[in-house]
């Protein structure tokens, strides 16, 4: 058998892997010219975690993100289990109970063990609460790692390849085009996210920390280089390439209230993606004809992206569960 994948962002590079894993041969096809070229996976911010997630969306992605982590430790080296923490200024410490009430597998902080865990944030929050289990990764690297991956494995990505999934000569077709995809799947809709990137010295930190806000909770990821990713925004629209003034204002407040430091960070790159989404921002797997689609994976990419994979692969090679996968409605196909 073999596999055509349209589609080289988070979705469509989990997918060839975890098919050549088992012995299928894929080619994997990309409109844009680069890695990440189309992509809103590379500005995600590469949180693996579904415990967190649990606070605002269902059930279904916490089990289905428990996968996530295992998953890319066995495929990328760039996947860390450092833990999530939560915090809160002191007016907002309801949003702290809050989000405790609604999550699950988290211990509750206090100060002097907020410290041991994150030192430059000494004397700066009063509790916090502490997810072990959940890990970070950054997505640039993990993306290029994966398609090195596949490269080692004899298996094509073909940039600058603009195809119709319903055009490919394979066995089976996966379109994984993101919201492009909405040509066929016409329930899609445009999820715009925005993100910096700062660069500083000022502060270090080991895993990706949320200050909850009742307006603007942002979450802080670092990477490497003195490199911190920050973001959060969830704005129901397609506009791919701009960001809101309010949107840098609201990010970049809640960064330095987390701590000065970023006061004196440099604002290395503003990036913005358009998120794939359905009506209950729940990922979905159908099919027309030999086409698979794989798409509505939200703001939950990197997290239900190795699920996905998993459920697609698993019915590319049993025809019978192939065959009873959802078609797409009349009006999509």
């Amino acid at each position: 058998m073999n596999v055509a994948i349209v589609g080289a962002g988070v979705a469509g590079l989990s997918c060839a892997c975890e098919l050549v894993d088992r012995g299928v041969s894929v080619t994997v096809y990309e409109q844009s010219d680069s890695l990440g070229g189309s992509a809103c996976s590379w500005y995600a911010g590469g949180m693996l975690a579904p415990w967190c997630e649990r606070e605002n969306t269902e059930q279904i992605v916490v089990e289905l993100g428990q996968q996530a982590l295992p998953w890319w430790q066995a495929h990328v080296d760039c996947a860390r289990q450092r833990g999530s923490l939560v915090l809160a200024m002191r007016r907002d410490k309801p949003e702290l109970i809050r989000y405790a009430r609604l999550t699950q597998t988290h211990e509750w902080l206090n100060g002097d063990q907020i410290t041991r865990l994150e030192p430059d944030l000494i004397n700066r929050f009063e509790q916090g609460l502490f997810f072990p289990e959940e890990g970070h990764l950054d997505p640039c690297q993990a993306l290029i790692q994966l398609a090195d991956y596949l490269t080692r494995r004899n298996t094509p990505i073909q940039f600058g390849q603009a195809v119709a999934p319903q055009d490919c000569d394979a066995d089976r077709v996966i379109d994984c085009r993101g919201y492009a995809a909405q040509d066929h799947l016409t329930q899609l809709r445009g999820v715009k996210g925005e993100m910096l990137l700062l660069k500083t010295t000022e502060i270090q930190l080991s895993r990706p920390v949320r200050l909850l806000h009742p307006r603007y909770p942002v979450y802080i990821v670092p990477r490497s280089g003195n490199i911190f990713m920050l973001g959060a925004t969830q704005i129901e629209n397609d506009e791919r390439n701009t960001i809101r003034v309010l949107s840098m204002l609201e990010l970049l407040s809640t960064a330095y209230a987390l701590h000065p430091g970023f006061g004196e960070a440099e604002i290395v790159e503003i990036g913005t993606g358009v998120r794939p989404a359905f009506y209950d921002n729940l990922p979905g797997l159908m099919r027309s004809g030999k086409v698979l689609y794989v798409n509505g994976l939200f703001r939950h990419g990197f997290l239900l992206g190795p699920a996905m994979a998993i459920q697609t692969a698993n019915a590319v090679v049993n025809e019978r569960m192939f065959m009873a996968l959802d078609q797409c409605e009349p009006s999509c196909a």
